[in-house]
Order: structure tokens, then C-alpha cells, then sequence
């Protein structure tokens, strides 16, 4: 018994001396003093990259020149002033997109002919007084279909409009607005 209580002195002691020395070396190797003459000593330093230092008057004067400067819209051309107003820039902007049908019915477009399903942008046009609407898909022209122009708005909130409607079990119909015309067209349903 005695002897087992020897050992676990000396083994307590053994390790506090073994600890004392494992704290002291990481003690001692973060100490920065050893580092002098190092190549750490100019971490940081800006000059090192080839940079050289700037006043602070150079600086403002830097930031002057930056806020003098117009910047102009690149969509007008040089030597041309263009004064419009947001509400009809909006307008135009919206006038060059096409509106996106989603068509979940084949459409039958002739005897022999088939609009499938799918997403189809949506353009009209008038040609000799009478209104048609354009199908396409990406820059492709699908179909071609005539349309009746109307007054009617059919109370959408926004100028340019295109949607399907019910128009029985063998046919939709198909408004179209913009800002030219409003027109729609009655088309039959593919069996």
C-alpha cells in the first residue's frame, strides 16, 4: 500500500515538471522578440509591393476628380440630346418584350396543321388593315393567326396583355393587347 503511494507522488510530480516545461517552450516560441530580423518584419509593410505611399491631399483631390465626371446614358448617341419623360421611357421599354402565352391545348391552325403545347411569345401585327397574331418560340416563327381587332380591353391592369379564355369545349379564345391594338382571336381545339 505504501508503495502505490509513492508511485502516485512520483508520477504527479513527473508531470507537473513535464507540463511546467510543454507551457513554458509555447510560451516562449509566440514570443515575437525571437522573430527580429525575420522576414516577417515587413508583413504589412505597403511599400514592400512596390506601392507608394499617398497624401491626404492627393487622395481628396483623387476623389474630386471622380466626382466631377458626368456619366452619360450609353444608350443615347454621341452628340444627341434625348429629354423624355420616365412614365414614356417605361412604356417604350415595355412595348419591345412580348408577352408569354402558355398554350395547354393543341391548336388546330389548319386541316394539316398544329400549334403544340408550350410557351409561345406573342406579337401583333396588322397587314393590309387586318390584325394577326404571331407565335414564337425563341426567334422562330410558329403560327401565324388571324384576329379581330375590338375596343375592348377586357379590363387588364396592364397595356400590353395577352391571355386565353374559355370559349367552350372545342374552343378558346385568345385576347391579345398592345399598344397599337387590341384584338382577339377564336381558335379550334386539336382532337
Amino acid at each position: 500500500m505504501i508503495g502505490l503511494l509513492i508511485r502516485k507522488k512520483h508520477y504527479y510530480k513527473y508531470m507537473r515538471k513535464i507540463l511546467t516545461i510543454f507551457f513554458a517552450i509555447i510560451f516562449f516560441a509566440g514570443n515575437a522578440s525571437f522573430a527580429e530580423g525575420d522576414i516577417w518584419d515587413y508583413f504589412g509593410d505597403q511599400n514592400v509591393y512596390g506601392q507608394k505611399p499617398v497624401s491626404d491631399k492627393e487622395f481628396e483631390q483623387a476623389l474630386e476628380s471622380k466626382k466631377k465626371k458626368k456619366k452619360r446614358d450609353k444608350n443615347i448617341p454621341k452628340g444627341e440630346e434625348f429629354h423624355q419623360s420616365n412614365e414614356t421611357k417605361f412604356i417604350k421599354q415595355a412595348e419591345e418584350e412580348m408577352p408569354v402565352l402558355c398554350v395547354p391545348v393543341e391548336i388546330k391552325l389548319s386541316e394539316n396543321e398544329i400549334l403544340p403545347v408550350g410557351h409561345y411569345q406573342i406579337s401583333g401585327e396588322k397587314k393590309n388593315g387586318k390584325p394577326y397574331l404571331k407565335f414564337y418560340q425563341s426567334h422562330y416563327l410558329m403560327a401565324e393567326i388571324p384576329a379581330v381587332e375590338t375596343s375592348d380591353d377586357y379590363n387588364q391592369e396592364t397595356v400590353h396583355f395577352v391571355k386565353i379564355l374559355d370559349n367552350g369545349e372545342k374552343q378558346i379564345k385568345i385576347i391579345f393587347g398592345s399598344l397599337d391594338f387590341n384584338a382577339y382571336s377564336v381558335v379550334d381545339i386539336a382532337e
